[in-house]
């Protein structure tokens, strides 16, 4: 799997506010509608400062993306590791998938407003790097879903089932929640999760 070695975060370094406001005005007002000067004002730089660390408001977008898929996949290992009974996995990685502060929720909106851009080839290698990278990481949290129902199965606690498409199901369910779900909204997050939870037992249980 590629691998993007993340530069050195020394004490200078803007890195982390640029992306930081990226998140939010890409996750408030949309890729499109934010300016890139927009993003150097938030964290008090000039625009050209910007292109020491991304060569372009895409280059940034993908990593975000990026990040996000390894947090995601990170948190799924942490979370199933030591849960021995595939129904108690499956539980508390649905959980987890939602244990998440407001700016992470920013991160899976664009993530998923912007899975398209992962599909066609970029022209400038530190984008299409990103971008590889990005998509190896998909394919690694889907295959982490589906061996998560194929533990499942082979001990008999979930009925037998096409595990890749029963997978790709439950995955689709849980981040579809993020292309509605605002943290200002009347609904909490613990009340979505514990909804997802139990429909997702169902679906791969019953």
């Amino acid at each position: 799997m590629t691998r993007i070695v993340e530069p050195e975060a020394g004490p200078r370094s803007k890195r982390a506010a640029i992306l930081t406001a990226a998140v939010d005005c890409f996750g408030e007002t949309g890729f499109e509608a934010t300016k890139w000067s927009t993003v150097a004002e938030r964290v008090g730089i000039g625009q050209t400062a910007l292109y020491h660390y991304f060569e372009s408001k895409t280059h940034c977008l993908l990593t975000i993306m990026r990040v996000e898929l390894q947090r995601s996949h990170d948190r799924f290992v942490e979370a199933t590791k030591d849960a021995a009974d595939p129904v108690d996995a499956l539980r508390a990685a649905v959980r987890a998938a939602y244990d998440v502060s407001p700016q992470e929720v920013l991160q899976m909106r664009i993530l998923q407003n912007h899975m398209d851009l992962l599909s066609g080839s970029r022209r400038s290698k530190r984008e299409e790097d990103e971008r590889v990278a990005a998509r190896q990481l998909v394919q690694v949290v889907e295959r982490d879903w589906t061996n998560l129902l194929v533990k499942g199965m082979s001990q008999g606690s979930f009925p037998l089932r096409d595990a890749q498409l029963l997978g790709a199901g439950v995955l689709g369910l849980i981040v579809s929640v993020w292309r509605w779900y605002r943290p200002s909204g009347p609904t909490p997050l613990s009340e979505v999760s514990e909804l997802i939870e139990g429909a997702c037992v169902r679906m791969v249980a019953s």
